[in-house]
């Protein structure tokens, strides 16, 4: 099977990513999928399905807010890639292949579907905040999570209560119509 891997941007990032992947067995294959061409080892026509990995934050302009300067907000975004996943998403729904987004690709998704971004979480970020250590790297916190009973979630990990690491300031706001609301956080924010 061979599953599509948006490109992080972070070579680190990335082999977590493949790492994690690859704990479904050796018929995992993973297809880099990468704005930059010469990073692309694959095209979304090679996948069975297609996971959009984290990263930096979504454009503004992609999900109609004005507000172009808030807290926390990178130094600088890659419309690049963003418009890329976008065409990508856009795509893999045409041809009905399964998605999962993580993070910033949750956020995407939303979006694209005519959901919101919540652009800062604010004085709430605090069990999503990254652990930064002595040396300045960052690392992801874990913090509790509760699956909605009775989803399909909930049903594939056999709880609904479970603990997830992340690292985001981030967070969907309002949610697009064509998707449903399968954990929240201990603050009730939306992760899947």
């Amino acid at each position: 099977m061979n599953i599509g891997l948006t490109y992080t941007g972070s070579e680190e990032k990335q082999q977590n990513y493949v790492r994690w992947l690859k704990t479904g067995g050796e018929s995992i294959h993973i297809v880099t999928l990468s704005a930059e061409s010469n990073e692309n080892k694959g095209s979304l026509e090679d996948c069975d399905g297609l996971v959009f990995s984290g990263g930096l934050d979504l454009h503004p302009g992609y999900y109609d807010s004005d507000n172009k300067v808030y807290p926390n907000m990178p130094q600088h975004f890659n419309e690049k890639r963003d418009a890329f996943e976008i065409s990508l998403f856009r795509s893999a729904l045409k041809r009905k292949i399964p998605v999962l987004g993580i993070c910033r690709g949750l956020q995407l998704i939303n979006c694209v579907l005519g959901g919101t971004l919540q652009q800062d979480l604010g004085g709430k970020n605090s069990i999503h905040k990254a652990i930064v250590n002595e040396q300045k790297r960052q690392f992801d916190k874990a913090h509790g999570l509760h699956l909605v009973p009775g989803g399909l979630l909930a049903t594939i990990a056999g709880t609904e209560r479970a603990v997830v690491n992340s690292a985001h300031h981030q967070c969907p706001g309002k949610i697009a119509g064509q998707l449903i609301i399968n954990c929240l956080s201990d603050d009730d924010i939306a992760e899947g």
